[in-house]
């Protein structure tokens, strides 16, 4: 079964920064074959796709996110991390890393909470 491992959150003021990381393990094939994504999931929320980077580096985010957060991924290393920078409080969720679209599984995702 796939593993996915994310860090990184916690709290922070708004504009602040963080930088989350996750490290996949157990993937059917090779890490730099599969489209990447971050997710979020607020509280009262559905899971969103807020990042993708695709398997030749090519990054898309959500409107609410761009130019604030970017995605870049480590294939010798099947890691892929999310920058975030000026962060605001409508930021604040559960961040998840998965493939895109998601493999079945997902990992336990790490908390962002963006609060004064």
């Amino acid at each position: 079964q796939v593993q996915l491992v994310e860090s990184g959150g916690g709290l922070v003021q708004p504009g602040g920064s963080l930088r989350l990381s996750c490290a996949a393990s157990r993937i059917p094939f090779m890490f730099s074959r599969y489209v990447m994504g971050w997710y979020r999931q607020a509280p009262g929320k559905q899971r969103e796709l807020v990042a993708r980077i695709n398997t030749s580096g090519n990054t898309v985010y959500t409107d609410s996110v761009k130019g604030r957060f970017t995605i870049s991924r480590d294939n010798a290393k099947n890691t892929v991390t999310l920058q975030m920078n000026s962060l605001k409080p409508e930021d604040t969720a559960v961040y998840y890393c998965n493939a895109d679209p998601a493999f079945r599984g997902w990992g336990q995702g790490t908390r962002v909470t963006v609060s004064s």
